[in-house]
């Protein structure tokens, strides 16, 4: 894998319930929505599961995403292609964090941090 190691790790907070957070994060219905540059693949399940394997797209550059843990609280993504490690999301009543370490050459702090102001938006507009 080509770039360097990368980790980083946000937390903020957003006027929204912990049960809309988990369905902007755990149904990729929801999740395209807010996602914006990435898409997701086609052909996904109404909700993320452990052992689920799907790919999303930046650009021309393909990310395999396999699900290890989607709970009421927490989803986490082993990551392989365009950046290779994982991306850990946490959340309760009016905040979410997220923890994304890899090898990549996408700038993955500034890919976080536009995804939470994304989602964190989506989130006001739609809860």
């Amino acid at each position: 894998m080509w770039g360097s190691f990368q980790n980083s790790q946000l937390r903020i907070e957003v006027e929204a319930s912990a049960a809309a957070i988990k369905d902007s994060l755990l149904r990729p219905e929801q999740m395209q929505k807010w996602l914006s540059p990435q898409r997701l693949a086609s052909g996904m399940p109404e909700q993320l599961h452990p052992g689920l394997t799907f790919t999303s797209w930046i650009g021309p550059v393909a990310i395999e995403h396999q699900v290890e843990v989607a709970k009421p609280n927490c989803l986490r993504l082993l990551l392989h292609g365009g950046i290779d490690g994982f991306h850990e999301w946490y959340w309760g009543e009016g905040w979410v964090q997220s923890r994304i370490e890899g090898v990549s050459l996408l700038p993955l702090n500034l890919a976080q941090t536009l995804g939470l102001l994304r989602l964190r938006q989506f989130l006001t507009v739609n809860s």
